[in-house]
């Protein structure tokens, strides 16, 4: 299956900090979105694998990163949402986007992905229009939220907004165990191949994390489950969270990420600040495609 002709290795997604990145586009609220995809990569996956007017897809879509940038570019978006608290926000993001002039609309519907795949694809006027898929399933435990720390003039490591909801709700994939998770996300796709349109593009971003010391290779893990649903891997990419300058990088790290290196390099370990996303990138098999 052909690429894009621009399609590079790496992303220079990274130049301004995320919180410049979002600016006035989005709701203060959305801050206490514990994983929130960093606003230049969706602009980067959705300019890149998309048109004007195309629908863009987010089975996962949280406080709406994907369907904002998408609408701000002009393409059409649909997002599902588990938890109402990020559905709204979302929405209001959207309603945000609208009033600063963007052209393009999207809808969001609360609910579990893969049933709400299910129900929109019944409606002979939505299956196969989605041109491109664009999500991050969630890091579950590893998500830290919102920090302050000595460097902020605290006394204590205190954070917060670092949980997708305030109940242990089995259906959100974050309160899964690692294997049910990707299982859980490989029917999430799987559910969604109905509203791809023949060879629609499939971007997922994700990084390794540490757990117990080791580097999980959480992207590889969720690759063989995107290919367990039947999407065919065309690539992977590196998204940049650090900025490039003069032949450099200046690092984004947080600050769990920092202090877990730092303990690591005092037992003598190599270890390094992940300073990128992966950007998985497959399709949706035109021989195989959901009718």
């Amino acid at each position: 299956m052909n690429r894009p002709a621009n399609l590079a290795s790496v992303w220079p997604t990274g130049q301004l900090q995320a919180r410049a990145q979002r600016g006035h586009r989005y709701a203060r609220l959305s801050l206490e979105h514990p994983a929130k995809m960093l606003p230049g990569i969706a602009r980067h996956a959705v300019t890149t694998f998309t048109r004007p007017g195309d629908v863009v897809l987010d089975p996962l879509c949280g406080i709406g990163t994907t369907l904002v940038e998408a609408a701000h570019l002009g393409r059409e978006g649909l997002g599902f949402e588990l938890e109402p608290k990020w559905a709204s926000i979302a929405r209001h993001n959207l309603h945000l986007a609208q009033t600063q002039g963007a052209e393009g609309e999207a809808r969001v519907h609360t609910g579990e992905a893969a049933q709400l795949a299910q129900t929109v694809a019944a409606q002979p006027e939505q299956a196969g229009r989605v041109s491109l898929l664009l999500t991050s399933p969630p890091y579950g435990a590893m998500t830290h939220g919102l920090v302050r720390s000595a460097r902020d003039g605290a006394k204590a490591v205190d954070k917060w907004s670092y949980r997708y909801s305030r109940t242990r709700a089995r259906a959100n994939l974050a309160h899964q165990p690692m294997g049910e998770l990707l299982a859980s996300f490989t029917d999430i796709l799987s559910g969604c191949r109905a509203l791809l349109a023949p060879g629609a593009h499939v971007v997922i971003t994700t990084r390794p994390f540490r757990s117990g010391g080791g580097l999980v290779d959480f992207p590889g893990q969720t690759m063989a489950a995107a290919q367990a649903a039947g999407l065919a891997p065309v690539g992977r990419c590196a998204a940049l969270m650090c900025a490039l300058r003069d032949g450099g990088t200046v690092a984004r790290s947080s600050f769990f990420a920092s202090l877990e290196a730092s303990r690591l390099r005092r037992r003598g370990a190599a270890a390094h600040v992940v300073q990128h996303e992966d950007a998985l990138i497959l399709r949706n098999p035109a021989e195989e495609a959901h009718t």
